[in-house]
């Protein structure tokens, strides 16, 4: 069910986000596109990286996101004629008319891609896309590339560090499995974003990264996520009696008739108050109203707030009572939320009370007409308990260690925002230009790139583990591809220390850079699917150890011997000797 009225000409694929366009860019990009062609080395034949330097989140591994965005986006790549006009306008009045020709005529055609399947874990100092072509057009899609890389990664990554921290709830419970206990979490930050393009792009990318589900009806409609939501406190605070119910009756799925459910709510929540140890004097009418208008509007999927005024004083009493209502009727209710409070002391007593029914349903002294024992245990196991507000990865691990029985986490502010990381600070640098390797320097040696046009491959132990990742330039890729599975080893350097450097004998071996048409960007629903997808496969190759919360051991990026020899003859050439006087 989708809540909003669209115009299906503003939300289709081709153009759903307007501000994707040429000019999404920094001035001197078009500055810099200038002097390449006033000195007639358009043309040029560039390479560019886009690579990021350090991981997020004091991690050791980032999940590489954006790419069909930045299929999209140079499908459609064109300088309109207002984009002319408006460059006209911020240019020199002195510029030559044969600029603004060249600007229009402007495409990408000429432009090859390599890139990372969307999804895959990646490291530092890897190339994740690979541009090549004529460097004034590789120049101009510098600012609009990293936009689409560094928010997306960020959140994707963010997000994965949300669900490892969620499964950590596995090494508890040795029957985590087989109780189907993994927490499903869902993604609720759309009033936090940084705005609406922000929001959608949570969205869509947390679900990347191992969410189960979103908040945001448009992130829904646009890419296929299941939706999620309950009600807000507003709705609970809106009711102060039972007498503002209007409608009381509610159809009846085993008779077919349609009944009065108002009665039966109120017959459950007497007979619940000694099975629960409550006090119907401090129950909370106007939320009991509140859950029973629910219902009614919405028999198959109930799901409650029910920390409104107190969870264990009031809300956990009106809220058996209607599902224990619903159940009779022939629904099945979905489940409750707490908002507030101590999460997993609150989650054990909300599924203590589950227990008491169940109980009392066994040994007779709470009787759910038409369903036997067994059924009633089925549906009561099957509600959710969920809780949200300002939940966060150190929150989860918390969580875990304390022992709860959340079974759903609603995750908001500290998803979207990543607050814990500003950006991913992905940058894009020239490697080669008319086949002469470029590197920059740095007195800080983490900006020092690594030069040439490169292939990166990942390399596999026996058991699918990658054991570490390996760049090569372009020219001996062969080394790699040709390697014999099982008994032939390569070396393998650190690309900055000379110590550093091991013999690897991989039993398989992966390019994780492929060409990629723009012509073929895939319908983003699926895409996003397939990355995905790729994102949980090419995690489960990562080793725990990597992955973890504390501490975790970092992923070895290499290079091969002679790409290092290559870098550092290079760096001595380009680097100026000093003099003392």
């Amino acid at each position: 069910m989708y809540l909003v009225d669209c115009n299906e000409n503003h939300l289709n694929e081709s153009n759903f986000n307007n501000v994707l366009q040429p000019l999404l860019t920094d001035y001197y990009q078009l500055t810099m596109a200038h002097a390449y062609w006033k000195n007639g080395k358009q043309d040029d034949f560039a390479v560019f990286d886009v690579f990021f330097r350090k991981n997020p989140f004091q991690g050791e591994f980032t999940v590489f996101a954006g790419l069909n965005e930045i299929l999209h986006y140079l499908k459609n790549f064109k300088f309109s004629q207002c984009d002319i006009e408006y460059i006209r306008q911020i240019f020199p009045p002195n510029t030559e008319e044969e600029f603004f020709t060249y600007l229009s005529n402007l495409t990408v055609k000429d432009i090859t891609l390599y890139a990372m399947k969307e999804g895959t874990i990646c490291f530092p100092r890897e190339p994740l896309i690979r541009i090549e072509g004529p460097l004034a057009i590789a120049q101009l899609l510098e600012t609009i590339l990293l936009t689409l890389v560094n928010y997306s990664s960020l959140v994707a990554t963010n997000a994965a560090r949300h669900r490892i921290a969620s499964d950590s709830l596995k090494e508890k419970d040795k029957n985590w499995e087989l109780n189907n206990k993994r927490l499903k979490l869902f993604e609720m930050g759309l009033r936090r974003a940084q705005g609406p393009d922000g929001a959608l792009s949570a969205s869509r990318y947390s679900f990347l990264g191992g969410f189960d589900g979103t908040s945001n009806v448009l992130a829904g409609k646009l890419y296929d996520i299941p939706l999620v939501g309950t009600h807000a406190h507003s709705f609970v605070m809106s009711y102060s009696s039972l007498d503002e119910i209007s409608k009381k009756q509610l159809k009846n799925l085993r008779t077919s008739n349609d009944e009065d459910f108002l009665e039966l709510c109120i017959d459950y929540r007497i007979r619940l108050e000694s099975i629960l140890n409550a006090h119907l004097t401090q129950s909370n009418d106007g939320e009991f109203a509140s859950f029973i208008a629910y219902a009614i509007s919405f028999p198959n999927n109930f799901a409650a707030l029910i920390d409104t005024y107190d969870v264990l004083k009031s809300g956990i009493l009106n809220y058996c009572s209607v599902v224990l209502s619903l159940i009779e009727f022939g629904y099945k209710p979905i489940g409750c939320r707490i908002d507030s409070g101590d999460l997993a002391y609150l989650s054990i007593e909300i599924h203590s009370a589950f227990i008491k029914i169940k109980n009392a349903h066994r040994n007779q002294k709470l009787i759910v007409k038409n369903l036997n024992h067994d059924e009633l245990i089925k549906l009561i196991d099957s509600l959710d308990i969920i809780a949200s507000g300002d939940i966060d990865e150190e929150l989860i691990y918390s969580l875990n260690e304390q022992g709860h029985k959340l079974t759903a986490l609603g995750i908001g502010t500290k998803l979207v925002t990543c607050q814990k990381q500003s950006a991913l600070g992905a940058v894009y640098k020239l490697v080669e230009v008319n086949k002469k390797p470029c590197i920059k320097l740095s007195s800080n040696v983490e900006k020092v790139t690594i030069p040439c046009r490169k292939q990166l491959y990942r390399l596999y132990s026996a058991d699918g583990t990658a054991l570490n990742d390996l760049m090569t330039q372009y020219e001996e890729k062969s080394l790699v591809d040709n390697l014999k599975d099982n008994n032939e080893r390569i070396l393998c350097r650190h690309p900055f220390i000379e110590s550093k450097r091991a013999y690897v004998t991989p039993k398989k071996k992966k390019p994780l850079l492929e060409i990629c048409n723009p012509a073929e960007a895939k319908e983003r629903s699926l895409a996003l699917k397939e990355a995905k997808k790729n994102f949980q496969q090419s995690l489960n190759e990562i080793r725990e150890d990597t992955l973890r919360h504390i501490n975790p051991t970092p992923f070895k990026v290499s290079v091969t011997a002679n790409l290092y020899t290559y870098m550092h003859e290079l760096w001595l050439e380009s680097a100026p000797v000093g003099e003392l006087f």
